[in-house]
């Protein structure tokens, strides 16, 4: 099959592209180095730097592509709120362009990458599809339409969609900027490095960690699975994890007794997060494997930072 990634350097984008190529597939990769790595691509991909609302520049990528994962977006719910407008511009509006020109140019099937963050606060744990999303940042709201407009344009112009609300999803490669970082690698290299472990608030809101291997297992199921057409599915572990049961997991695997700081001046976000994957099950047979603990210990050995 042929595909198409947006986003392909980025820490998601560049594990499926490699396993799709590893795979046999023809990839055709789009990202515009904003937080990507090309070097984390397998010679194999087709890599293209570019703008994801390039509509041109996509017109060509798209020619006989079977399928397209659009996982083109900022990621960081943080910063989302320093920037509003900037993620709708690229969430959104880069959405919106990328479905024009599938819209042009045709394709079977897009793929996209949502999150789980579009849930914000609920009452019952673990999520179903069916809640209603309640978004607490620009970040959330920008996904939230994205998933909107992708089901839309392709419900009116006969292009199967399904969005995979991804939850929080960690392991080798994932980007580590300076200001707002990811809690997983930047625990890890903290505790590594004899540095301190700071936690929003008392620790105990919750998260659901999904390993990128697990991840990947449900994109490429997402491809050619029937019966999807639509459809809105969870992609996680299934497991909830506290904050503090994180530290200890960090600590376990690192065999380093990190000092924890507790900040309880900043607000640890959404207090419970965890997926509800029985859909995931049911339409992409997907059954998360990975293990926090193991997954901490496959992201140590297989990211040559933190040798």
């Amino acid at each position: 099959m042929n595909f198409l990634i947006t986003g392909a350097a980025g820490f998601l984008g560049s594990a499926l592209a490699n396993q799709l190529a590893r795979e046999g597939h023809q990839v055709r990769g789009l990202d515009d180095l904003s937080t990507g790595d090309p070097q984390a691509l397998l010679p194999d991909v087709h890599f293209t730097r570019g703008d994801v609302s390039d509509r041109p520049k996509l017109w060509t990528l798209l020619q006989e592509v079977d399928v397209v994962y659009h996982l083109a977006a900022r990621v960081s719910v943080p910063e989302s709120v320093l920037y509003p407008r900037d993620y709708n511009n690229v969430n959104v509006g880069g959405t919106v362009a990328l479905m024009e020109a599938i819209r042009d140019v045709g394709a079977r099937r897009v793929v996209l990458a949502s999150s789980g963050a579009v849930y914000g606060d609920q009452a019952d744990q673990p999520l179903k599809e069916t809640v209603t999303p309640n978004p607490r940042s620009p970040y959330a709201v920008s996904k939230l339409a994205a998933e909107y407009y992708v089901h839309t344009i392709g419900g009116l112009w006969a292009i199967e969609t399904v969005s995979l609300r991804i939850f929080n999803a960690y392991g080798p490669g994932q980007h580590l900027p300076p200001s707002h970082p990811p809690v997983v690698p930047h625990f890890l290299k903290q505790a590594l490095r004899g540095g301190s472990l700071v936690v929003h608030s008392d620790g105990s809101q919750t998260r659901d960690y999904v390993y990128v291997d697990d991840v990947v297992s449900a994109m490429i199921a997402a491809a050619t699975a029937p019966n999807i057409n639509g459809l809105t599915i969870n992609v996680g572990s299934g497991k909830e994890t506290s904050i503090r049961e994180l530290v200890k997991a960090v600590q376990s695997a690192t065999g380093n007794e990190a000092e924890v700081i507790y900040n309880s001046k900043t607000s640890s976000g959404v207090s419970r997060l965890c997926a509800d994957v029985s859909l995931a099950s049911q339409k992409l047979n997907y059954r998360p494997s990975i293990s926090l603990a193991e997954g901490l210990r496959l992201t140590l050995k297989r990211d040559p930072r933190f040798k």
